[in-house]
């Protein structure tokens, strides 16, 4: 249930309202604009208790959500989300690419690439210190020396950083070391990852789980902005198919649909979409024309080398191409790249 007030209604007689919501045993989320308040209901909210509250002077109108997810809606906000890191906004004009090696391996390695992104306009780096791995005898990231390693990073380019969490122990202690966590397709809906995320006072990428359907993406979505954090940004990198020519399926018609039904950002990983460098500008041109505020690229600089993810890792110079490739395509959707 969404209730809208109407306009210049003081916070005195919003907190009058919430606190009714309250008597009812549910739980308002307020949202404060220039013009009016809007008040999401958390909860079973079909009581009959509420309908009184129609009576309320300050009440212009009560609509009920029919959909299982409330805050990312487009009814409880209908203007869309930016999200703000550092200097860096996403969902706004500009068209953010995220980028970076899939792990950190090196203080080398990755003051190396750090170093290049920095040269080539890129603002935010992405490196992950803690790594799920299909086997368990794979390499599973430097933990908190990679974190330790990101700050060098931060602190020596003035990159943005951000990393990908696993464990619900290490979302305090890496939100001391990053600008920006990051959810994996493999947690999306570890609940209660998304719900200790969604206490701390940090931007987030939520990537789709690859078997996971629209509406279950954005309910993960919904526990993170359920329990404060309104910066999330939601990532589409491809669902598991009968197809084995790539390593997912790239749902291009994911982008439309989100930016339909949520007020939230949403990016695209055509690295892990694809699991090939060869599709990854194909992939960054279609996201682009579909409505995407941003891509999340894997670049390093030795993709031979890589420990984790090196197929589909671009070289630094087949990324540079890419970038002045996806200007043009940029430009004609009205974005700034």
């Amino acid at each position: 249930m969404i209730i809208v007030l109407k306009p210049k209604t003081s916070k005195k007689e919003a907190e009058r309202v919430m606190a009714k919501i309250r008597e009812n045993g549910l739980e308002p989320v307020p949202l404060f604009g220039i013009e009016r308040t809007v008040i999401a209901v958390i909860g079973d909210s079909r009581t009959e208790a509420l309908d009184g509250m129609k009576a309320m002077e300050c009440i212009e109108k009560i609509t009920s959500i029919l959909k299982p997810y409330k805050l990312a809606s487009r009814e409880y906000k209908p203007d869309n989300t930016i999200v703000k890191v550092g200097d860096v906004e996403i969902g706004g004009k500009d068209f953010v690419i995220v980028a970076g090696p899939c792990s950190i391996e090196s203080e080398s390695q990755i003051m190396e690439i750090a170093l290049f992104l920095k040269k080539v306009g890129i603002k935010i780096l992405r490196a992950s210190a803690f790594k799920p791995r299909t086997s368990p005898y794979s390499f599973q990231g430097m933990g908190l020396k990679g974190l330790k390693l990101l700050k060098q990073v931060k602190e020596r380019t003035g990159l943005l950083v951000e990393t990908e969490v696993m464990d619900v122990r290490d979302v305090k202690i890496s939100a001391e070391y990053v600008d920006m966590l990051r959810i994996g397709a493999r947690n999306m809906q570890n609940f209660d990852l998304l719900k200790e995320v969604g206490k701390v006072n940090i931007p987030v990428i939520l990537k789709r789980g690859m078997n996971a359907t629209i509406s279950e993406f954005i309910m993960a979505a919904e526990y993170i902005l359920s329990r404060g954090n309104k910066d999330v940004i939601l990532c589409e990198r491809g669902i598991r198919t009968f197809e084995t020519a790539y390593r997912n399926t790239l749902d291009i018609s994911a982008v439309p649909t989100l930016k339909k039904a949520t007020h939230l950002p949403v990016m695209v990983d055509p690295s892990h979409s694809s699991g090939k460098r060869g599709l990854i500008l194909p992939l960054s041109r279609a996201s682009i024309a579909a409505g995407a505020d941003g891509l999340m690229i894997e670049v390093h600089p030795n993709p031979e080398q890589a420990l984790s993810d090196g197929e589909q890792s671009l070289y630094p110079e087949q990324f540079s191409k890419i970038l002045e490739e996806l200007k043009p395509i940029c430009k004609v959707m009205g974005r700034n790249l």
